[in-house]
């Protein structure tokens, strides 16, 4: 499985591209960052970040994309950037028929280091581990995409079962 992990911001956009099976080792296929400038308009960002997230499910042609879900903050204007450019991700993968998973920090976290309550250095640590990179990703934005990508191949697996057994057990007493 190629999943494109965002770890959506408005100044720096995370993105990390991962294969893996759950159960399995993975492998890093390429990471960055994307940035905008904060002294440009709102509409020329979020049409930077559109090009560029397109510009990556074009090339590297995964087969999910996981955003972070956005979760309340105390700076209200910050929530709304990474608002923003999660409906960008969401958006563009939508438009290229890619599916898309949300996936909390925590749950995340717990994913890559065990702990749903690891502080940034502990993820960035346990991504270049996993991942067998020879420096740690940098920005942390970086290494987040990242973590969001793994917690996916490892998890999304399981979920996918859970809803499919929930949806048979519908079915089941819908009879």
């Amino acid at each position: 499985m190629r999943v494109l992990g965002v770890d959506p911001g408005l100044t720096r956009c995370g993105l990390g591209v991962v294969d893996g099976a759950a159960g399995r080792a993975v492998t890093a296929v390429a990471y960055d960052v994307v940035r905008t400038s904060a002294s440009s308009d709102i509409g020329s960002r979020l049409l930077d970040l559109e090009h560029e997230i397109e510009t990556w499910i074009r090339v590297h042609r995964p087969d999910v994309v996981a955003v972070e879900r956005v979760f309340a903050q105390h700076n209200v204007r910050t929530v709304m950037g990474t608002a923003q450019a999660a409906a960008v991700a969401i958006t563009s993968a939508a438009r290229a028929n890619v599916p898309v998973v949300l996936h909390t920090p925590s749950e995340v976290k717990a994913a890559v280091t065990g702990n749903g309550r690891a502080d940034k250095p502990q993820v960035t640590a346990m991504v270049t581990r996993l991942l067998r990179l020879p420096a740690p990703p940098r920005p942390a934005d970086t290494a987040d995409a990242l973590a969001l990508a793994i917690c996916h191949v490892w998890r999304g697996g399981v979920q996918r079962r859970l809803e499919a057994a929930a949806l048979a057990r519908q079915e089941v007493r819908s009879r």
